[in-house]
């Protein structure tokens, strides 16, 4: 064990769920940092331990919190001790968390950091931001994870890094799915490996910008803005295009899964290469694309992603539709109807819609997930985004 991690989990012992908090004497944007969601991922938590108390609130508008996720994961350095933290916000599994008798590990901190989401949103009516801070098992350039609202994307080409789309069709019960559900800015940000000090370095040049962004900085310092921004840049390889997830490799129970070494994030590959192996046969890949999070620990169930960059033509195309509201127009095909309008929720059935593809909903600003074997639902960000919030924001 190094000794940083050492010194954390030492501090760890007697910590409170908010572990930096400044509020500004002027008002403005409240920004919200997760660190640690996942308990094997420090660099967040180093990140914002270097960046916080370099900042008082003379220097401030508004309200900055740094919030541990998983504490009990984080003290063992482990993703998680019985449950992924960052795959329980369900709607479902919210409803279930009021009920809970007896809850342990996860659950006691999902019920925390729901309390405290809470309380944040109930405090405020100028804009809020969440920032979630995570690394990977496998090499990578620092990523912006997203759920496919315009404010998102907007928010996210502030970083010159590339930014991933699509990734909640694939994943079950986000954190940051959650909050996108009623409308607020929510970013992931994958600042590189695990233990790789660059990590920390791009998460701390991260954090700052941010608060650059939303403009809770009063007089940001222009030095050290030009070293963030360049941070990031070279750190990314000068790559901000906008990406789309197509695949995913879900690991079963019990299954033996081994990436084969050597597998780094955004990294070109040909289809019918050479990426794993599944219970003793050998798993090939099916795209010319680019390989994204491989798995190399043994917890966790997402084996690697398959993503593509989407052309900025089909962008600008799906960003008009939107701002006209011509989703509409998608209940008059066959097989779709409203499921929820409010909520801006479609249900497509599938033996009359089979014909439609996914890309046709994506420009809408939809993203599915199967209820059953012949219905999906589709989820519209858009509808639900507060985007009057954020209309008066430097970035919109």
């Amino acid at each position: 064990m190094n000794v940083n991690l050492r010194e954390h989990i030492k501090t760890l012992e007697a910590s409170n769920r908010v572990f930096h908090h400044i509020k500004g004497k002027q008002p403005g944007a409240t920004v919200v940092f997760f660190a640690g969601i996942h308990g094997n991922e420090f660099a967040g938590v180093n990140a914002l331990n270097a960046v916080m108390p370099q900042l008082n609130e003379n220097m401030l508008r508004g309200e900055i919190f740094g919030v541990y996720g998983n504490i009990k994961a984080l003290r063992v350095n482990k993703r998680f001790i019985d449950l992924d933290l960052n795959r329980l916000w369900t709607s479902r599994q919210l409803q279930q968390l009021e009920a809970e008798s007896n809850p342990e590990n996860e659950l006691l901190e999902q019920i925390d950091l729901y309390k405290f989401i809470k309380c944040v949103l109930a405090s405020t009516d100028n804009p809020i931001y969440f920032i979630d801070l995570h690394t990977t098992s496998s090499k990578t350039l620092p990523f912006i994870t997203i759920n496919d609202a315009l404010i998102n994307r907007k928010f996210s080409s502030c970083f010159n890094v590339p930014v991933v789309l699509g990734i909640e069709e694939y994943l079950e019960g986000p954190l940051l799915s959650y909050l996108n559900t009623m409308g607020y800015v929510s970013l992931g940000f994958e600042s590189g490996q695990h233990t790789d000090p660059q990590a920390v370095k791009s998460c701390e040049a991260f954090v700052y910008l941010v608060l650059n962004y939303t403009g809770n900085l009063i007089r940001p310092e222009p030095k050290k803005l030009n070293t963030y921004k360049n941070e990031l840049k070279t750190a990314s390889r000068h790559i901000n295009s906008i990406f789309e997830v197509i695949y995913k490799y879900h690991i079963k129970p019990d299954e033996d899964f081994k990436m084969y070494g050597g597998f780094e994030s955004f990294q070109s590959i040909r289809k019918g290469t050479l990426l794993a192996n599944s219970d003793g046969e050998d798993v090939y890949c099916n795209y010319s694309a680019k390989l994204f999070m491989p798995l190399y620990q043994k917890s966790g169930k997402d084996g690697f992603f398959i993503i593509k960059p989407i052309p900025r033509f089909f962008l600008k195309l799906s960003e008009l539709l939107r701002m006209a509201k011509a989703d509409h127009l998608l209940t008059f095909l066959p097989g779709i109807t409203w499921y929820d309008k409010t909520s801006g929720i479609l249900k497509a059935n599938l033996k009359v819609a089979r014909f439609l593809t996914k890309s046709i909903f994506h420009l809408f600003g939809y993203r599915n997930k199967q209820i059953d074997e012949s219905h999906l639902l589709l989820y519209n960000r858009e509808r639900v985004a507060k985007k009057a919030m954020y209309k008066n924001e430097t970035w919109y």
